[in-house]
């Protein structure tokens, strides 16, 4: 069944215009009356202006209003002391939020898999262009950074978590669509205000810094690299994306470094400590580890695929990998 105008004109408003499948998979997740609600929610309003704009009353509109927020087509903000609601506002805030609702069918789940299959690559080449700076970064494992180099707070996961006023887990969205890694599924962090969010929707748990800092460790263990938004304040989200399912690297494999952001950081190897065990070759999502030297017998790194993650440092015996800081980081601002 081709799915209504409205639905279309939703995707549109949340940069899938294009897009066959986000109008199905809206059409699963909300009604058309429920639809057209969202599409009210721009700019944020309250319960009151919400059901003189879309011409539903008041008090439907403030029984839809909790359901739609549940599903995560719409969110709020309590500025002023009034509480006002705004839609989703882009396709991938759509896919992390409506994903991670409790009532998802499976036929639902499906359906993103095969939109990150077929349409996000095509997506993600198409927004590049128009971004300001990158989306998302990575995010150095703080023990292989070179002791030598000044590292700001915000540039190591353990600072976000511990500057952080609230934190909480959920499951990784990206892998609850696909899962063929089996890598862990409740493993995606939220800091600050996403925490709050998270609790607030029964999403996800709240964990003290002690459980956060030992799931980074596991996380790192598993080989999962750490991503962040790209921003220096605010609500973090901290992924740990693994190599297969992770929605951040299509546009990585695909050249496209406009969408997500290495760390200041780069891979070193000592030669004399190399051992040429080759873990570090194994580990590396993005082939920046080679074997080179005679007979290929130590680690070299490409500079230029390197993302700056340290995931190969942690699986170093010998310690001959480091992180040292060779760029600057560029945020998005903060508005």
């Amino acid at each position: 069944m081709v799915p209504s105008s409205i639905y279309h004109e939703l995707a549109a408003q949340v940069m899938a215009g294009d897009s066959k499948i986000v109008p199905e998979l809206l059409a699963m997740i909300a009604d058309e009356e429920e639809a057209r609600l969202v599409l009210a929610a721009s700019p944020p309003a309250t319960a009151q202006e919400l059901a003189e704009r879309s011409g539903i009353e008041l008090g439907k509109v403030e029984r839809m209003l909790p359901v739609l927020f549940k599903k995560g087509l719409v969110f709020t903000s309590r500025k002023g002391g009034a509480t006002r609601y705004y839609r989703v506002r882009h396709l991938l805030q759509l896919h992390d939020a409506t994903i991670l609702w409790k009532e998802a069918p499976k036929e639902f789940l499906e359906l993103w898999k095969k939109h990150t299959r077929e349409e996000l690559p095509g997506y993600l080449e198409a927004v590049q262009g128009a971004l300001a700076s990158p989306v998302v970064r990575v995010v150095p494992v703080g023990a292989s950074l070179d002791t030598k180099s000044k590292v700001l707070a915000y540039d190591e996961v353990k600072g976000l978590i511990d500057e952080a006023s609230r934190i909480a887990v959920t499951k990784c969205t990206c892998r609850l669509v696909d899962g063929g890694c089996g890598k862990l599924l409740e493993a995606c962090i939220q800091l600050g205000r996403a925490a709050d969010y998270a609790v607030e929707r029964g999403t996800g748990r709240e964990l003290s810094r002690e459980e956060a800092l030992e799931l980074l460790e596991k996380c790192e263990e598993e080989g999962l690299v750490h991503v962040s938004e790209n921003k220096s304040s605010g609500g973090h989200v901290i992924c740990n994306c693994c190599s297969d399912c992770c929605v951040n690297w299509p546009s990585v494999r695909m050249g496209l470094r406009g969408f997500v952001a290495p760390s200041r950081f780069q891979a070193r190897v000592a030669e004399e400590l190399c051992d040429g065990c080759e873990l570090c070759v194994e580990r590396c999502y993005f082939g920046a580890l080679t074997m080179a030297g005679d007979g290929g017998s130590r680690a070299a790194v490409d500079g230029e695929r390197c993302m700056g993650c340290g995931l190969c440092a942690v699986v170093c015996p010998t310690d001959a990998i480091t992180l040292g800081e060779v760029r600057p980081q560029e945020f998005i601002p903060i508005g």
